[in-house]
């Protein structure tokens, strides 16, 4: 997905009674030591599906899949202030790594590189019963910040490069500090998830349910979409969120239009779906997607995790803003978007001070022609 993000992650959703996709078998009440059981979806890449389970030795084997990364003792404490009314910010990354099984999905180079593909800067209001979600165009011009990623070598700060070069640079406490240089505030939490947990995931969850109002067919990314209903699988599902000459104006900005529709399908979709019916396929989706996720170090358990949802479980699609950091078409580069700095000031105080994201920002902004191409069924 592409260095813009939720959450869809984080983005969450809990877990129904009912639904489309019920797993066979009868339900089983928590015996003994059992943890509580708990999903809630991310976008991203986006887009980010959590799972949690505790008995024995399949709790430790799940903890032990989770990678995190102690993005606070690389940044310091030169970093924009925590807020103190329990308000929260996590950036969502969906990285295209072109290593071990992203190869044949990242397309590019196979050297082992990595780029952020996917950013999302999710707000989760004071209360957690809503969220704001602000996008960042991969191909945004910057003024990167120095910084020191995680094996403490330092990166020299960089005028004039893309947005997703923090990440390929100094990976993941490298995009943190752009994102908080850029917006002025402080990420508390960092979620990333790549091109084949995104894929399995959606297999896991048994696929995704969407509507297209037109055609959607993109070479690049796979895709070939009729307009009607559609049941997306995990690799249709990661084409369309890769997708930008499939539809719109062909730019990046169209790509998170679309990736935002499908966060709100993904959202709506695991609230009808019943993990508890069976458990084999529970723990293959918690499995799947432990092994699939990086996380800050204060996220980095089974338990952290499972807390952190718990608190977000309240919040859906339909009290969730989704919007894209203001931009304008470069002037120097078609391909490229550089900030409106004013409009963009006016998205990042509000979050600042939690309130909702002012109308006037998002007016008169490059769109990218795909809103509305991707609906939930």
């Amino acid at each position: 997905m592409s260095a813009e993000s939720t959450p869809e992650p984080g983005i969450p959703g809990d877990a129904g009674t009912t639904g489309r996709h019920r797993a066979k078998g009868s339900r089983r009440k928590p015996r003994g030591k059992r943890k509580g059981v708990l999903v809630m979806a991310w976008t991203a890449a986006g887009i980010v599906v959590l799972g949690g389970t505790g008995a024995g030795y399949l709790y430790f084997k799940l903890n032990g899949n989770i990678k995190s990364v102690d993005i606070d003792s690389v940044l310091g404490t030169d970093r924009p202030t925590k807020a103190d009314n329990g308000s929260e910010n996590i950036l969502v990354l969906g990285s295209d790594t072109r290593s071990g099984s992203n190869k044949k999905l990242g397309g590019g180079t196979d050297d082992g590189s990595a780029r952020s593909d996917t950013a999302m800067v999710v707000h989760v209001y004071e209360g957690h019963k809503k969220a704001s979600v602000v996008s960042i165009p991969r191909d945004t011009v910057i003024e990167r910040p120095e910084c020191t990623d995680a094996k403490g070598v330092e990166h020299d700060a960089a005028s004039g490069v893309m947005f997703n070069s923090a990440y390929s640079t100094g990976g993941a406490a490298c995009a943190v500090k752009t994102v908080e240089s850029l917006s002025g505030i402080r990420m508390d939490h960092y979620l990333e998830v790549d091109f084949s947990g995104f894929q399995k995931l959606i297999d896991e969850l048994g696929g995704v349910e969407v509507t297209t109002t037109k055609a959607i067919k993109d070479p690049d990314s796979h895709l070939d979409l009729k307009a009607g209903r559609h049941e997306l699988d995990g690799e249709q599902a990661l084409g369309l969120v890769r997708t930008r000459h499939g539809v719109g104006d062909g730019s990046d900005l169209g790509r998170i239009q679309l990736q935002q529709a499908f966060i709100k399908a993904l959202i709506n979709q695991v609230k009808h779906v019943d993990l508890f019916g069976n458990p084999k396929n529970l723990y293959n989706l918690a499995n799947t997607a432990t092994k699939t996720v990086t996380t800050d170090s204060d996220l980095g358990s089974v338990n952290s995790l499972m807390s952190f949802a718990g608190g977000l479980k309240g919040i859906s699609s339909s009290n969730m803003e989704m919007v894209t950091m203001p931009v304008q078409y470069d002037p120097a580069d078609p391909n490229r978007v550089i900030v409106q700095k004013s409009k963009a000031k006016q998205v990042w105080t509000a979050l600042e001070n939690d309130r909702a994201i002012p109308k006037s920002a998002t007016k008169g902004n490059a769109k990218g022609d795909a809103a509305g191409v991707v609906t939930s069924s």
